[in-house]
């Protein structure tokens, strides 16, 4: 059993890791956006990864989604989990609440989502994706929140934008509409890979802003992201660093 961990924004390089080693690796389809990080959290082997590289330079959009889950596939990684930064679409989420994600809008457009660039004669590969984020995964999650004492929500919906640019209150408006719970730019294109590569994938998110819908709230802005993050932030790894021992 092995657990890759992708870090979003303000968890690049969470410092969880035992005996942690970095391999640089190259995939069929380029570099990862950081070097892979192998050590232990409680006995379990980690093999942490940082989605917009350690110091936050790849934008959303030019991450390289295939070559990270590919890279944590051929490294063993048996599960993935991935956190992420999210605003709330929704005002009973609220900043610092972590919500454990079931489905996802796509609302991308300059990503490449599969590893197919053409089919094997007569033998098309269309993934199932009614359900994109593991059951299991999910579950330990939410149980790990309630053991923390975590405000959390079991479920959200999670709109990923192509960004960088944050939404206009007219696209706020809409995504809510549509019945999106939170906002990111990049967790449809991770969970959409790694069921085609058919690794059990979930995320935690945590709640920093409330996009721009909440006309009594501030826009979003990236300081302000930030600043929720470093006061949240220890309850993410500490999820983590609960959870992932008991990953089956």
């Amino acid at each position: 059993m092995k657990v890759g961990v992708i870090g979003g924004s303000g968890l690049d390089n969470p410092d969880i890791l035992e005996d942690a080693k970095d391999v640089a690796v190259m995939t069929p389809y380029g570099e990862p956006t950081s070097p892979l990080k192998l050590g232990r959290v409680g006995g379990a082997e980690i093999v942490l990864l940082a989605r917009h590289g350690r110091g936050h330079t790849v934008p959303p959009t030019q991450v390289n989604y295939r070559a990270n889950i590919h890279a944590l596939r051929e490294a063993g990684c048996t599960h993935i989990l991935a956190t992420t930064a999210v605003g709330s679409l929704r005002e009973e989420i609220g900043r610092g609440d972590l919500v454990i994600i079931d489905q996802f809008i796509d609302f991308t457009r300059r990503r490449c989502l599969t590893f197919h660039e053409a089919f094997e004669p007569h033998v098309p590969v269309h993934t199932p994706m009614a359900d994109p984020f593991d059951a299991k995964l999910r579950a330990l999650l939410i149980a790990t929140c309630e053991q923390l004492g975590y405000k959390h929500h079991k479920t959200g919906t999670v709109i990923t934008i192509e960004g960088p640019r944050f939404s206009t209150r007219a696209e706020s408006r809409m995504f809510r509409a549509w019945g999106a719970d939170i906002i990111n730019m990049s967790i449809a294109a991770e969970a959409i890979l790694a069921n085609e590569a058919g690794i059990p994938y979930a995320a935690v998110a945590m709640s920093t802003d409330y996009d721009c819908w909440k006309e009594d709230e501030e826009p979003v802005s990236w300081e302000a992201i930030l600043s929720v993050f470093k006061q949240n932030a220890e309850k993410v790894t500490n999820l983590l660093i609960h959870a992932l021992p008991k990953v089956r």
